[in-house]
């Protein structure tokens, strides 16, 4: 059955106008929604005058927020938070005054990692030990000892109690890993009871720093081995702890009065054991590694003890061993007793009395023998002396610089004290003294210890704290002079990296275009930097830090090409996201400086050229997003030919990153967009020309886009920007490009990485359609409704889902526009634009064209709800006809009484088996009810009648 159709007459600005919400004016103190709600206790206060109230806009029945009442202080919670936190400020107020150790304090554990990765050596090591032979043990669950050195153990044969056992052949990692299963053995000895066994580990290990026969790994080994003291040390004292803590704990605060005779007595035992050990290295050790344990004897043994360790360390006749040997006994100093500041003073003169030893014939001859260099020998010092002077340096007053710069000039400028002196002490001291340190750097004997590692120690010191003003440019030329003639190109860059950033932070352009053009002349004969990529990044990220004019910065003339200096594709694409990432942090304007736009161009169009098929999305995403934002921070103003011609550079330029081309087709639309605010929407022949063009460059740019909804929705917005710029002959080419490419779209698509209905999307896309062609002219050689009808035949035409209501909800929303069509005057329209309004000016016969459209839609959908009536399908059925039943009731003409039996029907058929919403279905009553009272729809009543009705049945 056929149901004619008419459009029911719409005076929008009428209906506007009747249903505009009434203003309220709210008075000042009056209640207002978004007023914050205070609530106050109305109770009169004790001491209060009579009838007061804490708040004007509090009222009595309101009662009173306990938590928020009690917001002063006053609740028992609140109380006891205060309590502690006072507590709590105290207590460490108290740690603060008893410990001078604070946070700023660099511990030892920060160092130990860095020493491990320095000192490294490809020589073989051997370990002795003269123990007893544990063969026949099970290796430890942890062990982690190469099967090479196991089997080696299996073979040995089982000495007796005291005898000699060598493991020979040890790479370093078997070393390690050998110290690693010793230092377990400790933990089990002990656990198991075995003190004596435990003992006996650790003095072994400790005459193992007796041995330097591989020399450059002598600091590694002294990180090990000292990491087997320590866990005696701290096992020792945790057990006299324990024997003091019965029955009540011992306070952290506690004084020899609290230790009872048996905790004294067994404290005395272990450093008589220590006492009888024969020999005087593992002898000082062990004792230094339970030094903190002469709390529990006496308030002052410490204070005693350091000296006399100090004292015997004299007897060390290595002067590298005594080094270390210094250096630990600093270590469990500061630990235990920072305060002692005159131990590390002595600790420190003792060890440049031995200075002199490094030139005599035993240190020689061993330096021969194993064929190391004198001033590779003297850096194996750098970890003992950096750390004695650390703990001298620290919180130390400015007068002590004064002084080891007097003794380092006494030592004839020795170039070991001196490099460690300055980075010991804190910058601001050594900057004040720049030039002084210059002078005593300059009269250093070159053989002994290079000059470039000095003025490294200076610049870390000038990268922290300024130096006088004056003596600046002095001090840069003189460093200078010594880094540019290093010949080693990693020695050379270690170097200037460092004092890229005193350059960039006290000197201007052309003193950094300086430095970076001495860079790159070292650094590309033979592809040096292939090596130092890491230096040159550390180069690129100072020069950031303090460029952020990027006009300036572009300027200098050295820095693009010390950029193509990063060849490998990985650290290139690096350096240029991180130059993209403060470009966008700091331009704050836009930009067209042609300096910065070529530059930018290169770097962006550097991140462009790596991505390749294995380029993961997730970096695709990361490196189109710096693009787009170099795009949208580049304005060439009232110059809009020139914008234009810069997105057609950029769109050849990032061809293969599609957000990138999405971006740039907005960026154009939107210039076309500008040039029509500009020119007030009345285009000069110049003017039409140049949006036309706009619309070219995004006609031919979006095909290019794989992302079928990308072009999609691309095609609808070009063609609305279009037609706001009177573009019709572009305009109908987008839409008609949009409609042709819908049979493209799959039924599913990629959302996040899962795969979801491309159902809702398209419904959303073809719903904004709809929208837009309210406007549109009909062309006139396709005849009336053309658009609409290419849509609604390719909705039909479509694959859509198994058991899919999409095509109908299309039908559906194509009547309200088919609707708005048929007024004489339409909701919206586009500013010096005919529509179909001025086109056909309420022709019958462009009126019978959508009257029978409408009825051939109304028919399609009808005939699918006859198609749904099986149970499965009687949800869906009733929500379909409820949503056609709005559209008949909001923009059918009703006094046809088809039309009007039409929508009975539709709402009996919604209502049929209850599926409908009740609070849906008495809000809908009440407006159609409400329109009936109108004078002009009172043929509503009989309709609303009959819906009540049917209701009731």
């Amino acid at each position: 059955m056929m149901f004619p159709w008419r459009s029911r007459g719409r005076n929008y600005e009428a209906e506007l106008q009747k249903f505009r919400p009434e203003p309220f004016l709210v008075e000042f103190g009056e209640y207002h929604p978004l007023k914050p709600i205070m609530v106050t206790d109305t109770k009169t206060r004790r001491g209060a005058r009579k009838g007061s109230t804490s708040s004007s806009s509090s009222s009595s029945s309101v009662p009173t927020d306990p938590l928020s009442s009690m917001l002063d202080g006053t609740d028992p919670l609140s109380m006891f938070a205060a309590a502690s936190a006072s507590e709590d400020l105290g207590r460490r107020k108290r740690d603060k005054e008893e410990d001078p150790l604070g946070p700023d304090f660099e511990p030892w554990s920060s160092k130990r990692g860095e020493i491990l990765a320095r000192f490294t050596t490809t020589e073989k090591l051997s370990i002795n030990l003269f123990m007893g032979s544990d063969k026949g043990k099970a290796p430890s669950p942890g062990s982690a000892v190469s099967e090479k050195v196991r089997t080696r153990l299996e073979e040995l044969d089982d000495l007796e109690e005291g005898s000699q056992r060598e493991l020979l052949n040890l790479s370093q990692q078997d070393y390690a890993n050998r110290i690693e299963e010793l230092n377990q053995s400790l933990k089990e000895a002990w656990a198991a009871d075995q003190k004596v066994k435990a003992l006996k580990i650790v003095i072994q290990c400790a005459k193992l720093l007796s041995d330097t026969s591989v020399i450059q790994f002598y600091p590694s080994k002294f990180v090990l081995i000292t990491d087997i003291l320590d866990t005696f040390g701290r096992l020792v004292y945790e057990r006299i702890w324990t024997m003091c803590s019965d029955p009540r704990p011992l306070p952290d605060g506690f004084t020899v009065d609290d230790v009872n005779d048996t905790a004294k007595e067994t404290c005395l035992n272990w450093f008589f054991k220590i006492a009888s050990i024969r020999e005087l290295l593992p002898r000082l050790y062990v004792e230094a590694a339970i030094l903190k344990c002469n709390r529990f004897l006496s308030k002052t043994g410490i204070q005693e003890i350091l000296p006399r360790l100090t004292a015997m360390i004299r007897g060390i006749g290595d002067p590298l061993v005594a080094a270390y040997a210094r250096a630990y006994l600093c270590r469990v100093g500061m630990e235990v007793a920072p305060q002692l500041k005159d131990n590390l003073n002595r600790n420190f003169f003792d060890l440049l009395g031995t200075f002199r030893q490094i030139s005599g014939e035993n240190v020689q001859n061993q330096l021969v023998l194993q064929r190391v260099e004198v001033p590779e020998y003297l850096t194996l010092y750098s970890p003992a002396i950096n750390w004695i002077l650390q703990c001298i340096a620290y919180r130390a007053p400015e007068s002590l610089l004064t002084e080891m710069m007097e003794r380092c000039k006494t030592l004839g400028n020795n170039a070991l004290l001196l490099n460690s002196v300055m980075r010991a002490f804190r910058p601001e001291f050594v900057a004040a003294r720049a030039t002084d340190f210059i002078a005593m750097i300059k009269d250093c004997d070159e053989a002994g210890f290079p000059k470039h590692l000095l003025f490294g120690s200076l610049g870390r010191s000038l990268a922290c704290a300024d130096p006088p003003e004056s003596e600046r440019l002095t001090i840069l030329n003189e460093a200078w002079k010594v880094v540019t003639k290093v010949r080693s190109p990693q020695d050379y860059i270690n170097c200037a990296e460092i004092w890229v950033e005193f350059t960039c932070r006290h000197f201007t352009k052309r003193e950094v275009n300086t430095i970076l053009a001495d860079i790159i002349k070292h650094m590309t004969p033979d592809r040096a930097f292939e090596d130092a990529y890491p230096q040159l990044q550390s180069a690129i990220r100072k020069i950031l830090l303090y460029f952020h004019n990027f006009s300036v910065l572009f300027s200098i003339e050295r820095f693009l090409p010390f950029l193509d200096m990063f060849q490998k594709d990985s650290v290139r694409v690096e350096v240029c996201r991180s130059i993209t990432d403060v470009f966008l942090k700091n331009q704050v304007e836009p930009t067209r400086d042609p300096v910065i736009l070529n530059a930018m161009l290169h770097i962006c169009k550097t991140m462009h050229d790596s991505v390749n098929a294995l380029t993961l999305e997730d970096e695709k995403r990361s490196l189109a997003l710096l693009i787009i934002g170099f795009i949208r921070m580049v304005s060439f103003g009232r110059d809009f030919e020139q914008q234009l011609s810069f997105c057609v550079e950029a769109r050849a330029t990032f061809c293969n990153l599609e957000p990138v081309l999405v971006q740039l087709i907005h960026t154009v639309n939107q210039l076309a967009m500008e040039t029509r605010k500009v020119m007030k929407g009345n285009h000069s022949r110049k003017t039409a020309a140049f949006v036309r063009a706009c619309a070219a460059y995004s006609f031919i740019t979006i095909p290019s886009l794989s992302n079928i909804f990308s072009r999609l929705n691309l095609y609808l917005l070009s063609g609305q920007v279009a037609l706001a710029n009177q573009c019709l002959s572009q305009a109908d080419a987008f839409l008609k490009a949009a409609v042709s490419i819908l049979p493209e779209v799959p039924r599913s698509i990629s959302v996040e990485g899962k795969f979801r209905s491309s159902e809702n999307f398209l419904l959303d896309f073809i719903n904004n359609f709809l929208a837009t062609l309210l406007v549109v002219p009909d062309h006139p050689e396709h005849g009336v409704l053309y658009l609409v009808r290419g849509l609604l035949n390719m909705v039909q035409d479509y694959t859509w889902e198994d058991n899919s209501d999409a095509k109908v909800r299309v039908y559906t929303s194509a009547l309200p526009l088919l609707a708005a069509m048929s007024q004489e005057t339409y909701l919206y329209s586009i500013p010096k634009m005919d529509s179909n309004e001025t086109l056909y000016g309420g022709d019958p016969k462009f009126l019978s064209e959508i009257n029978k459209l409408c009825e051939t839609l109304i028919g399609q959908i009808l005939d699918h709800l006859k198609a749904l009536s099986k149970d499965e399908s009687i949800r869906r059925q009733g929500a379909l006809a409820f949503s056609l039943f709005g559209v008949v009731l909001a923009h059918g003409d009703l006094r046809n009484n088809k039309l009007s039996q039409l929508s009975v029907n539709l709402w009996n058929l919604s209502h049929k088996h209850g599926y409908c919403e009740t609070r849906m279905s008495v809000r809908t009553l009440e407006c159609i009810k409400h329109q009936a009272q109108q004078h002009d729809m009172t043929h509503l009543t009989d309709v609303v009648q009959r819906l009540a009705l049917q209701s009731r049945t």
